[in-house]
């Protein structure tokens, strides 16, 4: 059998807002731009938080990078010689990125792809699942629950409309673990009682209304 020589692989960064999933995507980048290989970083034309060009973590670690607003523009912008590609907030893209990655990946391009693994109500996001099953190497980051300091794997809306997709940071979203996440939440005290959460006040560890 003909073993054609080449590496390509897919690997994901996955977590909640403010556990470094970009940064992390950033180091990688940048450690293999430092081995002199030829990058190229995409991102959804939808995340322009800090910068349109460039994708940037957080606490200001930042990549030159390109916004496209469908994940098929990804194939027509990379470069013959480019060795890396890095695709950050994949979740906000169609299931097409599934393909994409897939396809880079058989060209013998190592792809990197961070992103949200679960949206604000503690859901599988998007293509993200099927980007995780996919990889050859998955690295899940956890973030501070602010409320409790525990691990935290989810993240919680603070403002903002009903919608799926709210593109924020601070302002919007908090860092929290399993127990102080709250999306449609029953406290642990109101289980105890029997009552709801629009009739007591929520003064404990919640768990979501469909587990109870």
């Amino acid at each position: 059998m003909f073993h054609r020589s080449l590496h390509g692989f897919i690997e994901v960064v996955c977590g909640s807002m403010f556990s470094g999933k970009t940064e992390e995507l950033v180091r990688r980048v940048k450690r293999a731009q430092f081995g002199r290989l030829k990058v190229q970083v995409f991102k959804p034309k939808i995340d322009n938080r800090y910068s349109d060009d460039h994708v940037q973590s957080h606490d200001a670690n930042r990549v030159q990078s390109i916004p496209v607003d469908h994940a098929k523009e990804i194939l027509e912008l990379v470069d013959d010689n480019t060795r890396v590609v890095g695709i950050d907030e994949a979740q906000f893209f169609d299931d097409g990125i599934i393909d994409v990655c897939n396809k880079l990946a058989y060209r013998g391009i190592r792809v990197i792809v961070a992103g949200l693994d679960m949206d604000f109500r503690g859901q599988p996001f998007g293509p993200m699942p099927k980007l995780l099953a996919i990889a050859e190497s998955v690295t899940k980051l956890s973030a501070i629950c602010v409320v409790c300091g525990s691990p935290a794997s989810r993240s919680q809306r603070m403002v903002g409309g009903e919608g799926l997709v709210a593109v924020g940071a601070n302002e919007m979203y908090e860092a929290r673990c399993r127990f102080c996440h709250e999306p449609n939440p029953i406290t642990l005290a109101q289980l105890s009682t029997g009552l709801s959460s629009s009739t007591q006040p929520n003064t404990g560890s919640t768990i979501p209304a469909d587990y109870v």
